[in-house]
Formats: structure tokens, sequence, C-alpha cells
């Protein structure tokens, strides 16, 4: 992950998103649907990636809003 993008990801019994690189949490939700919503449209409204964590920590989901490499060069 670069820095800047944003991680919804599962901790002490809450899903919450942060921008890469921070170490707090920019908010935090009941549910993971929820933080996934305002995790998208905060990096839709940066340009950056979501990437979205399963509750054990693994990626589960990347979708990426701006900084895509299509058509990759070359």
């Amino acid at each position: 992950m670069s820095k800047g993008d944003i991680e919804t990801y599962h901790e002490d019994g809450q899903w919450k998103n942060r921008a890469q690189g921070n170490s707090r949490a920019s908010n935090v939700h009941d549910t993971k649907a929820t933080a996934q919503a305002a995790g998208r449209e905060m990096a839709k409204d940066r340009g950056v990636e979501h990437v979205i964590k399963k509750m054990d920590g693994t990626i589960g989901e990347k979708n990426s809003y701006g900084r895509d490499s299509y058509p990759p060069k070359g």
C-alpha cells in the first residue's frame, strides 16, 4: 500500500478506516458494510486505492480510484 491509500480493517471488535501512514483510525463503524462504504468515499475523494481487509487481517479486496496504471505502460 502506498502512503495515503485508505485501509478498512477490523480491530477491537469494530471496523475502522485509516489513511496509510496514520496510526489512528479516521472513523469507526459497527459493521464492515458501513466501514467499507465510508472508506470507498474517502478513497474516491482523495483519488487513491481502497484496501479492504478481512477479519484476520489479510487483504480481501482492492479498488483503485485514480492511480490506475491501465492501460499498462510498455
